[in-house]
């Protein structure tokens, strides 16, 4: 499917342009048509529980986050809001007076998001602006919240951190980059102290959040081909800790799940070409390749476990994991649950709104969906 790149150089520009015309090419091929949706007898019942509207746009950069018994959202519009999780209902919605590129960042006590001028800006919790801060360049990656520091990730692939009181900054390390990056789904997380981020380099890194120094690096993919856009290896969606395994995917590289208590060795690897991620729970790791073949692998040692092709090149969302299924957002409006065992479709929700690119998030409720044109609602499944 088409994948937004941001541009580095006059090569990145012309490399844009050749895959504006790749896809443009595509489109016109039936092989990359979206496939017909098909009637299936529903195992589960879902349904939206409640919708509502928290400005306008939506993206890649734009990931809602439940922390508690709230949601934390924000838009393109430069709209900022703190949604009731069981209701609906809003907290409050605060105009930061700026477009934003990329939000939230949340703790229960600070939420933060970026503007495209690289304005990093912070409100408390009853929205009312804390601090600003500049970051190096754009950030197009939600920034992350959590023991007492703001990480965001700027489009020179620099991480920088700030003081989550004032926004002084506490420290800084860039990574080298290649000329293009997608521009997706990507996301970063914070867990015992490290933050865990993937780069465009195709590798992972924990990194101390009092000091900034590294304490690991993975090789998730490694650079092939020979045209800037067949290099590209961006670790994508978020990468995820279970156990003691940290698992992660890269565009045109490789699914990869490291033993972090063994040094982060590791322990399986699978040749797979994803932009928007993974998701996973106890047993299973689940992901769309490149085509939007969904499918389960084990998280033991990465065997395959099943295949769906009924959403092929539909553009699916980052998947998310509830009790009761995987699921997944489309280009269409829908959402689709579908079996963690065995990939079989359970149950379908139109939700409308545009496409779905913004990952789904799993909550003990439902999954909150964050729709094209600005909504936020919560499907629930019984």
């Amino acid at each position: 499917m088409a994948k937004y790149v941001f541009k580095r150089s006059v090569v990145a520009v012309a490399a844009v342009l050749g895959l504006g015309l790749l896809t443009a090419c595509s489109s016109s091929n039936p092989r990359f048509d979206p496939v017909p949706l098909t009637d299936f007898q529903p195992e589960v019942q879902a349904g939206v529980r409640w919708s509502t509207s928290i400005g306008s746009g939506g993206g890649y950069g734009f990931v809602p986050i439940a922390s508690g018994t709230n949601v934390y959202a924000a838009t393109p519009s430069g709209v900022v809001s703190k949604v009731d999780l069981a209701s609906g209902r809003p907290v409050w919605s605060t105009n930061v007076d700026k477009r934003l590129s990329a939000g939230v960042g949340a703790d229960g006590r600070l939420v933060v998001v970026a503007a495209n001028d690289g304005t990093v800006i912070a409100l408390d919790d009853q929205g009312k602006e804390a601090w600003r801060a500049t970051a190096a360049s754009e950030v197009n990656v939600p920034p992350v919240v959590g023991y007492g520091v703001v990480v965001v990730r700027s489009s020179d692939y620099r991480l920088q951190a700030f003081d989550a009181r004032n926004g002084e900054l506490l420290w800084s390390i860039q990574r080298p980059g290649p000329a293009l990056a997608l521009k997706t789904s990507i996301q970063m997380d914070m867990i015992d102290g490290m933050l865990i981020a993937g780069m465009p380099n195709g590798r992972v890194m924990a990194v101390d959040l009092n000091s900034g120094s590294v304490q690991w690096e993975g090789t998730v993919a490694v650079s092939k081909g020979a045209t800037d856009l067949e290099r590209i290896i961006d670790v994508v969606g978020q990468p995820l800790i279970r156990g003691p395994l940290l698992c992660a995917a890269a565009y045109q590289g490789r699914i990869v799940c490291f033993d972090v208590s063994q040094g982060g060795v590791p322990v399986w690897s699978r040749d797979f070409s994803t932009s928007v991620g993974i998701a996973a729970d106890d047993r299973f790791v689940y992901a769309a390749n490149r085509h939007d073949v969904l499918s389960g692998f084990s998280m033991m040692d990465g065997t395959s476990l099943w295949s769906q092709e009924g959403l092929r090149n539909r553009r699916l969302s980052a998947p998310a994991v509830v009790p009761e299924a995987v699921v997944v957002g489309d280009s269409e409006g829908y959402v689709h649950l579908l079996s963690r065992s065995d990939g079989r479709f359970l149950g379908r929700v139109s939700v409308g709104g545009g496409a779905i690119t913004s990952p789904l998030v799993a909550t003990d409720r439902g999954v909150i969906v964050q729709t094209g044109n600005g909504n936020l609602l919560l499907v629930g499944v019984n």
